[in-house]
């Protein structure tokens, strides 16, 4: 597909574009707010964020309890993690040490968005922060994920640097345009986390010693590729969607007929609040914590034993930013649940199709989906541009029951901000 989305590039003169070329985080979101389409939008978001507790992500507004333990090690860089979050604080003066560090409890937890819109505005932003202190950021992250989870996180900063000189706007879109928070205190021991976020990314990590939770998550790119200068060649998304699209291409024609919801993107028998204006087909992004999303598709229990392999081995695919210890406790936790399991799709199943698909059981929720453009010109869906979402439902995005179980007390993520 390298290549593709050169056919959908704006005249750099072009309102959407030339519009915006004076503005800097700061006043583009002034600037969006002021068209009212956007400005809804924003203010959903808002009122999310700062009105509801926090729950997590259910099938029926009840989060089922007792799915997630608390006194296995998983072996997650608990030592490790703690000393690199302590070398950050350390680098930092008085003012940005308490711009960067929350309660435990803050609700800033919730803050994160995807959109290139800085809404939000807590904790420090990398590309307002010198050299050394971006260092040790890149090295805590390096820390908590896996190798590939590392590259991607960089990987993902790096086409937003690309996007940014296509489309001459690179005050709004560069490859430190990401924030970095820190919850609580780090300790070897005891509960506390980081979030890293911005445009097409977004990473929380709680950790408790050597137990790791690491939701939500959400990596996108638009385009998925660089095709040219020293990136030339990087491609983002290819094994998601290529296992994706595989996997709906072996289900029986019964099968199918559970699994496929819509057989287009943008089908005219959806009903009008499937496709949402920021999140497409989305169900589990940015300020939907506790959103209720009743199980669709085909079960587990009906899927041959190969079936199920392939399943299962399709949501290893997104939890390869985890370290082994913590990966290898979560995708125990999805071969436990694999009859619970449910996969649907929305989509075209030919090979150039633009498609979204969803893997959702007690244990997790991943969501893979091909987008319109932001800022490039396509107006429908196609496959340069990728969201993917990675939830833990039942109230354990953000580590929230680990910590209620680990502590005896109710983690609902509404403290200060």
């Amino acid at each position: 597909m390298a290549g593709d989305f050169r056919d959908h590039l704006y005249p750099l003169n072009h309102p959407r574009l030339s519009e915006y070329r004076s503005c800097d985080p700061y006043s583009y979101v002034d600037a969006l707010r002021r068209n009212p389409q956007f400005d809804e939008v924003l203010s959903e978001w808002s009122s999310l964020f700062e009105t509801t507790e926090f729950q997590g992500i259910t099938t029926d507004g009840r989060p089922v309890r007792g799915l997630f333990g608390t006194d296995h090690d998983e072996g997650g860089p608990a030592a490790p993690a703690a000393d690199a979050a302590r070398a950050l604080m350390e680098a930092l003066g008085p003012q940005d040490r308490e711009r960067v560090q929350h309660p435990l409890d803050s609700r800033v937890w919730r803050a994160w968005m995807n959109p290139e819109i800085y809404l939000n505005r807590f904790g420090l932003r990398l590309e307002e922060v010198d050299e050394d202190v971006r260092k040790r950021v890149f090295e805590l992250i390096a820390t908590c994920l896996s190798p590939t989870g590392y590259r991607r996180v960089r990987d993902v900063m790096t086409v937003n640097g690309f996007l940014g000189e296509l489309v001459d706007l690179p005050q709004l879109l560069n490859e430190h345009s990401y924030n970095i928070n820190i919850f609580g205190t780090p300790s070897p021991t005891k509960p506390w986390g980081w979030n890293l976020w911005g445009h097409h990314l977004a990473v929380n990590c709680l950790l408790i010693g050597g137990r790791q939770v690491l939701t939500p998550v959400f990596f996108g790119s638009e385009p998925n590729t660089i095709d040219t200068g020293r990136h030339a060649g990087l491609s983002l998304f290819d094994e998601q969607e290529c296992a994706g699209l595989a996997f709906v291409q072996t289900l029986t024609g019964r099968q199918a007929d559970r699994a496929v919801l819509y057989h287009r993107k943008r089908d005219r028998g959806m009903p009008p609040a499937r496709l949402h204006p920021g999140d497409e087909l989305h169900l589990g992004g940015a300020f939907q914590d506790n959103r209720v999303i009743p199980y669709e598709g085909v079960r587990g229990t009906e899927l041959a034993p190969a079936q199920q392999e392939a399943l299962i081995d399709l949501v290893a695919l997104f939890l390869d930013y985890q370290p082994d210890g913590p990966r290898q406790a979560r995708m125990t936790d999805v071969r436990r649940h694999i009859d619970d399991t449910r996969f649907c799709w929305i989509g075209g199943r030919g090979d150039e199709d633009p498609f979204y698909y969803r893997v959702q059981s007690p244990v997790i929720l991943v969501e893979f989906d091909h987008h319109a453009g932001v800022f490039l010109a396509n107006s429908e869906p196609e496959k340069f541009h990728t969201h993917t979402i990675v939830r833990t439902p039942n109230g354990n995005d953000y580590g929230a029951e680990l910590v209620r179980r680990a502590t005896g007390s109710p983690h609902r993520l509404d403290g200060p901000v």
